[in-house]
This record gives structure tokens, C-alpha cells and sequence, in this order.
């Protein structure tokens, strides 16, 4: 397997898990996913908006060599409805642009500076797109820890519980 084929499947669960998390948290009120519930980002909201920050931040580095600066802790969408669309586009957009790796591309050393610490940073580029999908992994995970605190559960969050696993 290549990881052409890694990040296509990478993609597709993306897409799946945030539309769980997504439909789940339509049915909390815009208080309950503001709330602090002592999170890292403090609440299921910037905790979701933290990601859509990462995932921009990430695609504007990888597939357009640029990246708009912001404040890592600041929220982009405040609106639950602006963010949900555009976290619908964003992942559509993700599918889109793995679509169009090759495997010349996966090896090449890429350099960018973090907006955390400033320092410049290289590797191969195959790590950073991993990076991106390791760290929407990592804080869907602390959101489906707060749901499960609210008394819903999403569900298998596995990759083989995926429809497209199914075979009956």
C-alpha cells in the first residue's frame, strides 16, 4: 500500500468521523457545545474550530506553499452554523487534494515555520500530510470524550466500522 492509498483512506475517515461528530453535536444547543468543559480548547465548539484552524493551516502550507498567520488559541468561526459548513467543504476539499498526490511528491523535503514557536522546520512531506490527519484524530478524540460526558455516544470510531468496510 502507498501513501497515495494511506492518505485516500485517511481522507475517507476524516469525512465519516466528522459527520458523527457533526450530526451529534446538531443536536446539543450552542450553550452546550460553548460550554468550558476544561478541554484544551476549552469547550466542544473551539475544540472542532481547532481543527478546521489546523486543517486550513495545513493545506495552505502543503498544497499552496503559503500560510495566513493567526493567533493558534483564537477562534475562527464563532457562528456553530458558518462552521459546520465550512468544515463540510473543507473535508470535501481534503478529499480532493489527496486525489491529486503522486508518489515523487511524498518524498520531497518540505520546509515551512511553525506559527507556534517560529522555528522552521523540514521534513519529508509524506510526515506533515500524516501530521494533519493524526492531529484531527487526536482532538476528535477529546470531543467525543466531552459528548460521552454529555451521555452521547457516537459510535465505532474505527476505521474498519466505516460503511465502505461493511460487506453484509
Amino acid at each position: 500500500m502507498s501513501f497515495i492509498d494511506q492518505f485516500q483512506l485517511l481522507s475517507q475517515y476524516n469525512r465519516w468521523m466528522n459527520q458523527k461528530i457533526y450530526s451529534a453535536c446538531n443536536e446539543l444547543s450552542d450553550a452546550d457545545r460553548k460550554h468550558n468543559s476544561g478541554a484544551f480548547f476549552g469547550s466542544i465548539h473551539n475544540t472542532l474550530d481547532h481543527i478546521v484552524y489546523g486543517d486550513l493551516a495545513w493545506i495552505e502550507r502543503l498544497r499552496d506553499d503559503q500560510f495566513t498567520p493567526k493567533s493558534i488559541g483564537s477562534v475562527v468561526f464563532d457562528s456553530w452554523e458558518m462552521l459546520s459548513e465550512k468544515r463540510v467543504s473543507l473535508d470535501h476539499e481534503i478529499d480532493r487534494w489527496v486525489n491529486t498526490f503522486d508518489a515523487s511528491q511524498m518524498e520531497a523535503i518540505f520546509s515551512y515555520t511553525s506559527n507556534v514557536d517560529k522555528l522552521t522546520r523540514s521534513g519529508p512531506y509524506w510526515s506533515l500530510v500524516l501530521h494533519m490527519f493524526n492531529h484531527q484524530t487526536h482532538h476528535r478524540g477529546q470531543v467525543t470524550t466531552l459528548l460521552n460526558q454529555l451521555g452521547i455516544d457516537i459510535g465505532a470510531t474505527d476505521i474498519p466500522a466505516m460503511p465502505s468496510f461493511i460487506t453484509e
